[in-house]
């Protein structure tokens, strides 16, 4: 019998491309992933993965199969979470899933105006629970039905896998990568990009990070003797080392719009240094809690 965490495995696998990153999201060891999504192909009895090609991709069976997987284990968690815990809708919680700076930056500003606007969309009794980690474990929650809505990142460096026929979305936000240093006392950027001269110590993201993909091709093709000097997992971290005046960074605006207003802090460059991306809203097509339709609905009003 066809077990559901193997359909799960093999989203997964889907979605990161590797056997070792999708390993690590599903908290088991390689050999003991690999050994499941083996299992899958016996039960189906063709070959699921193309497993010469990196990254992984999927064969023609594979692909037919992940669409009917995505179908199943949407519903089943939905069905399950709806049999198991009825009180959560009638308690009007509101679940969030979303990256960890994303949660400190736009969606706590994004939930505070949802409570303030007028009539308020969201009432000062109803409960949010702000889930933050990991991407690929984010959007997990969504396909499993533990999150109402998931934020995150869009750019073509980091696309999130939702399918289309089960997902659709809104743009919350648009912002952009802009690059800045320290403002030294005199008023004057501590730094400056330039084609000429030493080189520039660069603060970069691990590749890991959802900037990190969005920032490294660009970034690595600009006409700058820019040197990577300190590399942080974190964009608090990143930010952190920028106004202690330790380098050059990329950060978003949004983070840094204050800082370049107090005067603490100083973009570069033009619009050609600067890198676009999207905020964009997920949901599930299926029928959500009465406060997650709500604000879904205001949203897109809007």
């Amino acid at each position: 019998m066809l077990q559901l965490k193997l359909l799960e495995d093999f989203i997964a696998l889907a979605r990161a491309g590797s056997f070792v990153r999708a390993a690590e999201a599903r908290h088991v060891t390689h050999p003991a992933f690999g050994r499941r999504i083996r299992a899958l192909e016996t039960w189906a009895g063709v070959a699921l993965v193309d497993r010469n090609q990196i990254p992984v991709v999927l064969t023609e069976q594979g692909e037919a199969l992940l669409k009917t997987a995505y179908q199943v284990v949407e519903q089943l968690q939905r069905v399950r979470h709806q049999i198991s815990g009825p009180d959560n809708e009638a308690s009007g919680i509101l679940r969030i899933a979303t990256g960890r700076s994303l949660g400190r930056t736009l969606v706590a500003d994004w939930v505070a105006r949802l409570r303030k606007s007028r009539p308020a969309v969201l009432a000062s009794t109803t409960q949010v629970d702000l889930a933050t980690g990991q991407m690929a474990d984010m959007s997990a929650r969504l396909a499993q039905g533990k999150a109402d809505f998931l934020i995150c990142y869009e750019h073509p460096a980091l696309s999130v896998e939702l399918h289309p026929d089960l997902y659709q979305h809104m743009t919350l936000a648009t912002d952009k990568l802009v690059p800045v240093c320290q403002v030294s006392a005199q008023g004057k950027p501590r730094y400056s990009l330039n084609t000429e001269g030493g080189s520039l110590p660069l603060i970069s993201y691990s590749r890991g990070l959802a900037m990190g993909r969005i920032a490294g091709d660009r970034i690595e093709t600009m006409p700058y003797p820019l040197v990577p000097s300190i590399r942080c997992d974190s964009l608090d971290a990143v930010h952190g080392t920028v106004a202690n005046g330790l380098g050059i960074a990329w950060l978003p605006w949004s983070m840094v719009a204050a800082d370049c207003r107090r005067g603490s802090l100083m973009v570069l460059g033009g619009r050609s240094e600067q890198i676009g991306f999207e905020v964009r809203l997920y949901r599930s097509r299926s029928q959500l809690s009465d406060v997650a339709e709500a604000v879904w609905k205001a949203i897109a009003q809007r």
